[in-house]
C-alpha cells in the first residue's frame, strides 16, 4: 500500500527535490534486495547507546566503596542505587523533549547528538574521582541518550514496507542485547590492575582510574559509530503535505479502496493514544516488568559482590562478567531461534503471562544458590541466570507487540515515545528502590521474617505477581486484528 502511494506521489508531482525525505522515498522505491547497510546502521547505533546504560553494574558496588562515601559495608548499595537510578531520571525527563525535537528537526541530529553524548559522558563517568561526579555524568549521559524513540521512527522509514518487521526487531534485539553485553564489559574489564596485573600497572591511567577501561572502550566505539552516521540519510519531510492539497485528495482517492487503510483513519479518528486502552494497559504491564527488571539487574550485581555474611557470593567483578556473557550468549540463541515460534504458538499474552510466572518460581531459588559453592554454584548460577535473561526479554517482547498492535503505523512513534518515557520513569526508580532495600536487608540477618536477601528477591516477586495478574482480563485488552 505504501509503494502505491509513493508511486502516486511522485506522478502527482509531490516529490521535492531538496526534501532528504523525498530522496529516501525515492531511494526505497528505485532499489531492491536485503537492505544490509541499512539493518548494519540501526544496529550499531542501538547498540552503541544500550551498552553503557548497565556496563557498571558489575563494578558499581567496588567503585562505591572505593569512594568512600559508605560509612559501612552494608551501606554500599544505598549509595549504588542513586548512581544506578540517575541514568533514567535524566532520560525521562528529556525522552518527550528528543521526540519533539526528531519531528522538527529531523531524526538524523538527534541520533548524533544521543552517540556523541556516549562518547563525551560516559568517558567522564569513567574518570568519577568522588560520588557526586558520578551522579551528575550518568544523569547527563541519559538526559542526552534520547534517541531510542527517534530510531524506532528511523527504522520505519528507511527500510522498504517488507522489511519493516526485520526493522523493529532490530532495535529491540539489539537494545537487549547491549544491556546483556554492557554489564559483561564491565565485569572483565574493570580494575584492570588488579585482574591482569600483567598488562597493566597500578602506576597507569587505569591504575589509578580502575574503572575507566570498560568506559573507554565503549565511547572509543561509540566515536566510531557517531562517525559513520554522519553518513546515514536523514528521513524526515521538510515540507507538508499540504503544500498540494489537490494532489493529496487525489492519491487517497487512489488509495481509497484500500479497506485495511479506511479501517486504520477510522480508528485513529476515534481514539487518541491515551484513550486507546489496549495501548495504555499494555504500556503499564510494560513499565511494572520494566522496574522489575532493572531492579533485578541492580540486585543480581549486589548480591554477586557482596560478601557470603551477609548472604552474597563473594563474586568479583569478572567473576559476575562472565555469568552476563553466558547469559547473553543464551539469550540470542533464544530470541534466534524459539521465541518467534513460541509467540505464533501462543500469542503475545500467553508468552508475557507464562514467561512472569516461571519468573516467579524462579527468583524464589536465589537465596538457596547462595548456600551452594564450587562447581554446583557455577552451574545453577549461570542456568538460573539465562533462564531469568529469558523470561524477562519473552515478557517484555510479548507486550511490545501488544503495543505495536494497538495502532496504526502512523501512530506508532507517538506510541513508543510514550511507552518510552513511561518505561524511563519506572527504571529510574528500579536501581535506587533496589539500592535501598538491598542496603536494609543486609542489616537484618537475623530477623524472623525473611531475613537478609530473602527479603530482597520476596519484594522482586512481589512486583513480577502485579505484573503478571496485570496480564489478565479485564486489564490487560488485546486489539482485534
Amino acid at each position: 500500500m505504501a509503494e502505491e502511494y509513493t508511486e502516486c506521489l511522485l506522478e502527482n508531482n509531490m516529490y521535492h527535490e531538496h526534501c532528504p525525505g523525498c530522496k529516501v522515498d525515492q531511494m526505497k522505491k528505485s532499489r531492491r534486495g536485503f537492505p544490509f547497510s541499512e539493518l548494519l546502521s540501526v544496529w550499531i547505533i542501538v547498540l552503541c547507546t544500550a551498552l553503557p546504560i548497565s556496563s557498571l553494574f558489575p563494578f558499581l558496588y567496588f567503585m562505591i566503596s572505593d569512594f568512600d562515601i559508605a560509612k559501612k559495608e552494608e551501606d554500599i548499595g544505598f549509595y549504588a542505587g542513586f548512581v544506578g537510578c540517575s541514568f533514567m531520571l535524566g532520560r525521562t525527563l528529556t525522552s518527550v523533549i528528543w521526540g519533539i525535537m526528531a519531528d522538527r528537526y529531523g531524526r538524523k541530529p538527534v541520533i548524533l547528538i544521543g552517540t556523541a553524548s556516549v562518547v563525551i559522558f560516559n568517558t567522564l563517568f569513567g574518570l568519577s574521582v568522588n560520588f557526586w561526579m558520578a551522579i551528575i555524568t550518568r544523569f547527563c549521559l541519559g538526559s542526552f541518550n534520547g534517541l531510542l524513540g527517534p530510531i524506532k521512527a528511523y527504522a520505519i522509514e528507511i527500510f522498504r514496507d517488507e522489511y519493516q518487521g526485520l526493522a523493529l526487531s532490530a532495535v529491540s534485539t539489539a537494545w537487549g542485547i547491549g544491556l546483556i553485553i554492557g554489564p559483561a564489559m564491565g565485569g572483565f574489564l574493570a580494575q584492570p590492575a588488579k585482574q591482569y596485573p600483567s598488562l597493566f600497572s597500578e602506576e597507569s591511567v587505569f591504575g589509578k582510574f580502575p574503572y575507566f577501561l570498560p568506559c573507554l572502550v565503549i565511547s572509543c566505539f561509540a566515536l566510531l559509530v557517531t562517525i559513520v552516521s554522519l553518513r546515514i540519510p536523514e528521513t524526515l519531510h521538510n515540507h507538508k503535505i499540504a503544500d498540494d492539497a489537490s494532489s493529496h485528495d487525489e492519491s487517497m482517492k487512489f488509495l481509497s479502496h484500500d479497506p485495511e487503510s479506511h479501517k486504520v483513519t477510522e480508528r485513529n479518528e476515534k481514539n487518541s493514544l491515551l484513550k486507546n486502552w489496549p495501548l495504555i494497559s499494555s504500556i503499564i504491564v510494560y513499565c511494572i516488568l520494566s522496574l522489575h527488571d532493572m531492579a533485578y539487574t541492580e540486585v543480581f550485581s549486589l548480591w554477586a559482590n557482596s560478601p557470603r555474611k551477609y548472604g552474597g557470593l563473594g563474586y568479583t567483578s569478572a567473576d559476575v562478567g562472565s555469568v552476563l556473557a553466558f547469559s547473553g550468549f543464551g539469550l540470542l540463541v533464544f530470541q534466534l531461534s524459539l521465541y518467534s515460534y513460541a509467540e505464533r504458538l501462543l500469542g503475545p499474552i500467553v508468552v508475557t503471562r507464562i514467561s512472569g510466572s516461571l519468573g516467579l518460581v524462579l527468583l524464589s531459588s536465589y537465596p538457596l544458590i547462595a548456600k551452594l559453592s564450587g562447581l554446583a554454584l557455577t552451574l545453577t548460577l549461570n542456568c538460573a541466570s539465562v533462564a531469568k535473561n529469558v523470561l524477562s526479554v519473552s515478557a517484555i517482547t510479548g507486550l511490545f507487540i501488544l503495543q505495536n498492535n494497538a495502532v496504526g503505523q502512523d501512530q506508532r512513534g507517538a506510541a513508543n515515545g510514550l511507552a518510552m518515557t513511561g518505561m524511563s520513569l519506572f527504571k529510574a526508580i528500579g536501581p535506587a528502590a533496589a539500592g535501598i532495600i538491598y542496603s536494609w536487608s543486609e542489616k537484618r540477618q537475623n530477623a524472623t521474617f525473611l531475613p537478609g536477601t530473602q527479603m530482597v528477591f520476596f519484594i522482586l516477586n512481589t512486583v513480577l505477581a502485579l505484573g503478571v495478574v496485570l496480564t489478565f482480563k479485564p486489564f490487560l485488552a488485546e486489539t482485534k486484528q
